[in-house]
């Protein structure tokens, strides 16, 4: 398998599956009726199919779970624990920031109790384990693996993070009333999608989720076997932004607002980029060269 067609892969892959996901949402809405949004079905379907296309997609490779970065489990449940706390030392003084300078304010409309904050902390810990668990595997495991084996590792540790972070914008947010809905509905919203990928009002956000795919794949190559370092990692990190999005409002006349991406989600943006980009020339600086896991 030659460099560009590892490249063009992945979007092939994704524009398959999510034409694959848009038949199948319309027909099982056809089916159980008018129960959830047509583009929230199709994109969790979309997401079904690339979890379960990484077992097929393993094999053809000929990548084992070894050199998927997966230790065995006693070490990479240590791993994901380590990541979860270089997660929280990493992203909440970030988050403190935000809140000091009044971008992030106490959301005081709510009542919190002890019980409902642990509750809130639980569920969001929860869902933060399944999204670090799932993007892993596919970028930090699958993708960032494959393309090592054909380029470059900068160039792979680039174009992995690229699609990680591009992956995150190809959404539609257009609701299509449900007696509206034809077979081909699901391809109009596919193309809203795409769309997204070139709407400059993301860019902040996704030059931010790139400089954070480059910190987790640096991370995953430095460290043999480092999966679950990654998965830790990732997912304290979407677990404090859950946690802090319930917490907190953003404040659209704080003077400060430009440090984050107020048409994504209000946290990740130039601050999170920039911060993680010193993060990561700190561990070139001083962290150990990568070594092979062969």
């Amino acid at each position: 398998m030659g460099r560009l067609t590892m490249i063009l892969a992945p979007p092939a892959l994704i524009v398959l599956l999510s034409a694959l996901a848009s038949l199948l949402g319309f027909g099982l809405l056809q089916l159980a009726g008018d129960l959830l949004p047509l583009h929230k079905v199709i994109s969790k379907l979309t997401l079904i199919l690339l979890i379960l296309s990484i077992f097929p997609l393993r094999t053809a490779l000929r990548l084992s779970w070894t050199d998927l970065g997966f230790a065995p489990a006693p070490k990479f449940f240590k791993q994901m624990g380590q990541g979860l706390l270089f997660a929280v030392l990493t992203l909440a003084p970030v988050l403190l920031l935000l809140y000091a300078l009044d971008v992030h304010v106490w959301d005081s409309s709510r009542s919190w109790t002890f019980g409902k904050v642990l509750e809130k902390a639980a569920i969001s810990l929860f869902l933060a384990l399944l999204i670090g668990v799932v993007e892993e595997m596919l970028f930090r495991g699958l993708l960032l693996s494959a393309l090592r084996r054909h380029m470059p590792l900068l160039a792979a540790i680039g174009v992995s993070a690229f699609y990680y972070a591009a992956l995150h914008f190809f959404k539609s947010q257009t609701h299509i009333p449900y007696a509206e809905q034809t077979l081909g509905s699901g391809f109009r919203l596919m193309a809203e999608a795409f769309v997204n990928w070139l709407d400059p009002v993301y860019l902040s956000a996704l030059l931010a989720l790139f400089v954070v795919g480059v910190f987790l794949a640096v991370l995953r190559t430095r460290v043999p076997q480092s999966l679950g370092l990654c998965v830790g990692c990732h997912a304290g990190w979407v677990w404090q932004i859950k946690f802090s999005k319930d917490l907190c409002n953003l404040n659209p006349l704080s003077e400060y607002l430009y440090l984050v991406n107020t048409a994504y989600d209000g946290v990740v943006g130039p601050l999170v980029g920039a911060w993680l980009a010193m993060a990561v020339w700190g561990w070139l600086l001083i962290g150990q060269p990568a070594r092979s896991e062969s």
